[in-house]
């Protein structure tokens, strides 16, 4: 804790428009040049700074800062945005208090300059440096790809992937991969964004082009080169026409799926088809 605070015997600050940097209560740096979502991905030994407009309440016997009132926590080049924060912090092997989990909640939005996620409440814990959204409806949108669930998000930066529960929902342009559980892999780009290349989809799995819908148990969507592959038990359905098998690929940007037989000695070996005539009164 910063020495101007350690001076203070009042445990409640109340000042419009507050701006207090925690010194040294910060999180630990992680050296990576590309900016993350998470507050742990910033370079160099920079401070948390927490404004609030209705005051930041300190609870010495807590180990808590609370900031009330379109609070605002800035790291580097990312922002969390939210009604209310609480900052909980602890003291170090070097005697020094930092943050180890800060609680977001109420309208929250956290942007960086590759990502934006929104929700109702999130939970950033810096050991493991994952960050948790939940509410109505979360989203992250990173670029041109959207990723939306029911349950929750949860970004985890090390490990460079993002993951949807509930309902998962992953868009770009009119392209959309439905599941359970979306996980989305992330990368820099040349100039240093995050950006989605990969997601995996777990069951329940939905592929929705302008003309079919495909079905399957798993799948593998890759972003950029547009085609998504099903495996399970897949179907491929157009109007009334419905094909089905053990492996499709449906390329979403030229709206060409093919569909594949099992390989593993499961089923007939062969895809089957049904197909409904347009005009029936002259079949």
């Amino acid at each position: 804790m910063t020495h101007w605070v350690k001076g203070l015997a009042i445990k409640r600050l109340r000042e419009t428009a507050t701006a207090v940097a925690l010194g040294a209560v910060m999180l630990t740096p992680v050296g990576t040049s590309a900016q993350s979502l998470s507050l742990g991905g910033v370079k160099g030994d920079q401070p948390i700074e927490v404004y609030a407009q209705d005051g930041i309440e300190w609870q010495q016997d807590g180990s808590l800062f609370v900031a009330r009132g379109d609070a605002r926590a800035v790291r580097g080049e990312v922002e969390v945005l939210s009604d209310e924060l609480r900052a909980h912090y602890r003291e170090n092997a070097a005697g020094q208090s930092e943050v180890w989990r800060l609680d977001a909640i109420g309208n929250v939005r956290i942007v960086s300059d590759s990502e934006t996620a929104y929700g109702d409440r999130a939970i950033y814990n810096a050991d493991q440096k994952v960050l948790v959204v939940d509410g109505e409806k979360p989203r992250l949108v990173s670029g041109q790809d959207t990723l939306t669930a029911t349950q929750q998000l949860e970004y985890w930066e090390l490990k460079k992937f993002a993951v949807a529960r509930g309902n998962a929902v992953a868009t770009r342009e009119n392209k959309r991969v439905f599941a359970d559980v979306l996980v989305a892999h992330l990368r820099p780009d040349q100039q240093g964004k995050t950006k989605v290349y990969r997601v995996d989809a777990y069951d329940n799995v939905r592929i929705r082009t302008e003309r079919e819908t495909a079905t399957g148990d798993r799948g593998v969507y890759n972003v950029e080169s547009g085609i998504a592959t099903l495996t399970g038990q897949v179907r491929l359905v157009r109007d009334d026409n419905e094909l089905r098998g053990c492996r499709a690929e449906v390329n979403l940007n030229t709206g060409i799926s093919k569909l594949f037989p099992c390989q593993d000695g499961q089923g007939s070996g062969r895809v089957k088809g049904s197909f409904v005539p347009n005009n029936r009164s002259n079949n």
